[in-house]
């Protein structure tokens, strides 16, 4: 029987995202010539890269991934639930476009230049994953698998980075003679590294320079690397393997997507590609391969979205939630979990000093870590980017709530031993760490709600009132200023527990307490000065 040929792809006409949409038309001078009755042949539209973005999706979880994991869930109306099992998990039928993790979060990191770590048991798509973002920015399969990079426990920084030409290392008087041959890869636009935690220590700082940094270095000669997107791989989610990963690599990774289990019902589609002898990222259609300059135009649009103020401050409230250890230091500024990090000592052992807080609402008590600022910043590109890829000119607190849990997986760290953690309704999350996260920032919003802070927060009034400048403010305005926040600080002290969120807010005050002091020391010595 002879072998079928392989599929040929093709991306549908329809659009994915259905929507009522007037393209804006360039004006033409030509126009100023025609009559009245004339016409213009309809040009064909470009397709707009968000949409590219999406077509690429959709080719990929129906035809090379198959992952029928919809985790991240839109609702667009109501939808139907069931529970099963003796846990009754919820099923929830999405009645918005929906979304599979595994296939969504490299393309968002694709399209914003960052670095993904997929994770999870051999043969369930990783690499296969990454290989299809090397296709899709424009390289041929054989150079994409060529520059791979293949973590084992003998690879050096020269496996790495490259070598240093056998005659230079002869004739060179100097380190700076040596001319050294770069390994290809270090120039792509997208850059993979599989099995990463089997690479040695030393050599992981070499790739943490170039990660990091985006230059490579050896003997004094230094390599320039564009931005990239990253993809790294590991069999197993703590990041272990053959050699502990240093903690500054691992903060250097954006997102963490597991690669789920494959459903047995789709063996057929593996068949087929069996019967016809190919492999997916073999016949990428052409029409979804980004070009460089539409790769940087990608990136600069998905920058452009807005991330409204109300969206923001349900960031900020989340994020004041984790830090603050009351018995970590004697002065405000220095009662930090990093504090207690630094000097080595046990959180427990501190917190038992601590007395007054609900440890069961204060959602501080479930990490045993703050945030630092390159998680925060991720987090707002990554929400940009969710927005930009569902076609939305601004980010909506969903987006901010699907996709908070990816970009935090490593870098909130769970306190399993907290109270939280005991409730029998809560065991699982020990272990599920994307639906902990999600829950995490669902009950950050739920206490948001309760205070009423988007109507009643004096705080942002009176950051707003400092964003309007200085310019017009007479002695009088300022050190009636001061009284409002001398007062605000006396009513809190009053009676409240120092939870995150007033932490934070405790040093705002302070801030612009000072702000104003030295304001009115300048007004002082203007007065005199004259």
């Amino acid at each position: 029987m002879a072998r079928r040929q392989p599929p040929t792809e093709h991306v549908p006409e329809a659009p994915t995202l259905p929507r009522e949409q007037a393209a804006p038309r360039a004006f033409d001078v030509a126009d100023l010539y025609r009559g009245p009755g004339a016409t213009a042949p309809p040009a064909a539209a470009a397709v707009p890269l968000d949409e590219t973005l999406r077509q690429a999706y959709f080719w990929i979880v129906n035809r090379a991934i198959i992952s029928p994991h919809y985790d991240i869930e839109y609702h667009d109306g109501p939808h139907a639930s069931f529970a099963f099992g003796d846990s009754r998990t919820v099923v929830d039928l999405p009645s918005g476009q929906s979304y599979s993790s595994f296939v969504l979060l490299p393309l968002l990191t694709f399209a914003t230049r960052r670095r993904c770590l997929f994770v999870g048991g051999p043969g369930r798509g990783k690499t296969a994953s990454a290989v299809l973002m090397g296709v899709l920015a424009g390289y041929p399969v054989r150079e994409v698998r060529r520059a791979m990079q293949h973590g084992h426990p003998q690879m050096t920084v020269a496996d790495l980075l490259g070598t240093p030409l056998p005659a230079d290392l002869v004739k060179a008087e100097s380190a700076e003679e040596i001319r050294i041959a770069w390994r290809s890869w270090l120039t792509m636009r997208v850059r993979i590294v599989d099995e990463y935690n089997r690479i040695p220590t030393r050599t992981q700082s070499a790739l943490l320079t170039v990660m990091g940094d985006n230059y490579a270095e050896l003997f004094d000669q230094i390599l320039e690397c564009p931005e990239a997107a990253w993809f790294l791989t590991a069999n197993d989610d703590t990041g272990g393997g053959t050699y502990p990963v240093i903690e500054a690599l691992r903060d250097r990774i954006d997102v963490v997507v597991q690669a789920l289990a494959f459903n047995s019902r789709f063996l057929g589609d593996l068949l087929d590609r069996i019967d016809r002898g190919y492999r997916p990222e073999e016949v990428v259609p052409a029409q979804l391969v980004f070009a460089a300059d539409e790769l940087d135009r990608v990136h600069e649009e998905v920058l452009a979205v807005e991330l409204p103020p109300a969206v923001r401050r349900r960031i900020e409230f989340f994020a004041a939630q984790f830090e603050v250890l009351e018995s970590a230091g004697t002065q405000l500024e220095y009662q930090t979990k990093d504090t207690a990090r630094l000097a080595g000592v046990d959180l427990h052992l501190l917190s038992t000093g601590e007395s007054g807080r609900d440890r069961l609402a204060d959602l501080g008590t479930q990490t045993r870590n703050g945030l630092s600022v390159r998680a925060l910043q991720t987090l707002l590109i990554y929400a940009k980017a969710l927005a930009y890829f569902r076609g939305q000119p601004a980010v909506h607190l969903e987006d901010l709530r699907q996709i908070l849990p990816f970009v935090l997986h490593d870098k909130l760290v769970p306190d399993l031993d907290a109270p939280f953690f005991e409730a029998e309704a809560n065991r699982a999350l020990r272990t599920d760490r994307i639906a902990w996260l999600r829950r995490l920032f669902d009950l950050s919003c739920a206490e948001y709600d309760r205070l009423d802070l988007d109507r009643a927060d004096p705080v942002a009034d009176l950051l707003d009132e400092f964003a309007l400048g200085l310019g017009d403010l007479d002695e009088a305005g300022a050190r009636a200023r001061l009284e409002r926040i001398e007062r605000t600080l006396a009513e809190w002290s009053a009676g409240r527990k120092l939870y995150g969120t007033l932490y934070d807010d405790i040093l705002v005050l302070k801030y612009l307490h000072q702000r104003y002091t030295n304001y009115l020391a300048w007004l002082r010595w203007r007065g005199r000065a004259r």
